[in-house]
């Protein structure tokens, strides 16, 4: 998963030319994982191992929910390969309509799981969760992409009483562009000090 995400530049690693996150924060790496869906043969297997990552750790789940936007199809493909009903949530409910925070329809205390693109430090992903549970559905836990493998993100999710998986995360990522010579050690060196305090590397 990790030499995909580098092949089609789904992940951008620059320690000389950092980028600049929304919260500000300056960071190595970019991930956009929306870009996998470009390519049938990685979005299908992004699809294969959600099913067999979601069927292990989540057997009785039964039905999957895909977080706005980036969550969207990935849940939708899942749910299509494993037969399962799929629905979709936004960190807030739209200010029309139906006035709904989750698009389809979800049985109370359906077990479900939530399929995120990625999981940074949390916060999106369990803004969702919390209004899954207003809803009323019981959520079995998180399934994502790419993890950072922020503390604070495993904190987030300790403090919610909810678990969460990737497909694959910074550390595996790192070990991978270092073996397909991506990047070299200094570079390695400089992306393993800005995880550990992304939110002050740079400054």
């Amino acid at each position: 998963m990790a030499e995909n995400l580098l092949k089609v530049r789904a992940v951008i690693l620059r320690p000389e030319e950092p980028f600049t996150w929304a919260s500000g924060w300056k960071s190595p790496i970019y991930c956009d994982n929306r870009v996998l869906l470009s390519y049938p043969e990685i979005r299908n297997f992004v699809r294969d191992s959600f099913a067999n990552l979601v069927s292990k750790k989540f057997p009785e789940v039964k039905a999957l929910v895909g977080v706005a936007t980036a969550g969207i199809a990935h849940a939708a493909l899942a749910a299509d390969r494993m037969n399962l009903p799929m629905a979709y949530a936004r960190s807030q409910a739209k200010d029309h309509g139906t006035k709904s925070m989750v698009e389809g329809r979800l049985e109370k205390n359906t077990p479900v799981v939530v399929i995120e693109d990625l999981i940074s430090t949390g916060k999106s992903s369990l803004e969702i969760v919390r209004g899954l549970k207003d809803y009323g559905v019981t959520i079995l836990g998180v399934a994502g992409i790419f993890s950072y493998d922020f503390v604070q993100a495993v904190d987030a999710f300790e403090a919610e009483n909810t678990v969460f998986y990737t497909l694959t995360d910074y550390h595996v990522l790192l070990e991978t562009a270092l073996y397909i010579n991506y990047i070299n050690d200094k570079q390695l060196e400089v992306l393993k000090k800005w995880r550990i305090a992304p939110d002050i590397w740079g400054k």
